[in-house]
């Protein structure tokens, strides 16, 4: 009974290491996306910055 209990956790920590791999993959994905994006958006947002600032002094 005993070794029936270990081999069904190790098995169930196999199967949590799996999905949290899949996890880990998805935020690296969403994680360049968003990187990508900030440093395309964020250019613009600078440069729209200093042009209100100087047609203020």
């Amino acid at each position: 009974m005993l070794l029936f209990v270990l081999i069904l956790v190790v098995f169930g920590f196999g199967f949590t290491m799996q999905a949290l791999w899949w996890v880990a993959a998805v935020l690296l994905i969403v994680w360049i996306v968003g990187f990508a994006m900030r440093g395309r958006g964020s250019g613009g947002r600078r440069g729209g910055g200093r042009r209100y600032s100087r047609s203020r002094g």
